[in-house]
């Protein structure tokens, strides 16, 4: 799930991110579903999701 930008985009690209203190893991703050893991205590660092391929028809 991405967030809303309220503000203009950062200007460097890891800006976006942080280092989770509990696991270590780098989190895009972007990303709810990555932020709202890493709030949870006690937690394991989240396992990442390979991207969906989409096929487009050829064209004839």
């Amino acid at each position: 799930m991405r967030g809303k930008v309220h503000e203009a985009e950062l200007a460097n690209e890891q800006d976006h991110f942080y280092n989770c203190p509990a696991c270590g893991q780098r989190v895009d703050q972007r990303d709810f579903r990555q932020v709202y893991w890493h709030e949870k205590s006690g937690h394991e660092p989240l396992q990442t999701q390979s991207a969906t391929i989409l096929s487009f028809p050829r064209p004839k």
